[in-house]
């Protein structure tokens, strides 16, 4: 923790360097995408996708889930796909899902859960079967996949793609290598180098 806070303490100096910058930051957000992914700390959109402040506008949950949307149970998840489609107006939805995956592994492996019962039932919540027997990495990739499906099922999302104001992707990123893969719903739903 100690290089963080020292870190926090400096970090004025930083933006004081680039005033510029920053005020324009203070005057609003114009992000080009939504980017959902996981919130492992090994995955950093910002590095992933060469993102300034500003850019992306971000929503990590566990194993990037994007649960179901209902009218009558708000949650952080829907606000934020509602506020980055019908306030910041942003045209991409990217959800990335990532090697070495916890929340998939832990369900593919059939993991006992039963100490952490609050990330079990969010796991239940929205994921849908996984083909374990394609490893860990089919799985991760057939996850974000399907996370497209459910954000279909957003009010806001639907309006937009009928619109053709909006693209939603999926992307797997390796932990190890750095490379990222896109899937691609021409090519069968495959998983191709970006």
């Amino acid at each position: 923790m100690k290089s963080l806070i020292d870190h926090a303490r400096t970090f004025s100096v930083q933006v004081a360097e680039r005033h510029e910058e920053f005020r324009e930051l203070a005057a609003g957000q114009q992000p080009e995408a939504l980017f959902i992914t996981c919130s492992d700390s090994r995955v950093i959109p910002s590095l992933i996708t060469g993102a300034r402040p500003g850019e992306l506008f971000e929503l990590r949950t566990a194993g990037n889930i994007v649960p179901r949307y209902d009218a009558e149970r708000p949650s952080g998840e829907a606000a934020t796909i509602e506020y980055a489609l019908r306030v910041l107006g942003v045209r991409d939805i990217v959800v990335c899902g990532h090697s070495h995956c916890g929340a998939v592994g832990a369900l593919v492996r059939g993991d006992d859960l039963s100490a952490v019962p609050t990330v079990r039932g969010w796991l239940d919540l929205g994921v849908t079967a996984l083909p374990a027997s394609q490893g860990l990495a089919h799985a991760v990739r057939h996850h974000a996949a399907v996370q497209l499906d459910t954000l279909r099922g957003y009010p806001a999302v639907r309006e937009r793609l009928a619109e053709g104001r909006l693209s939603l992707h999926a992307w797997y990123y390796e932990v190890d290598t750095g490379a990222i893969s896109v899937h691609r719903p021409d090519l069968g739903g495959e998983f191709r180098p970006l």
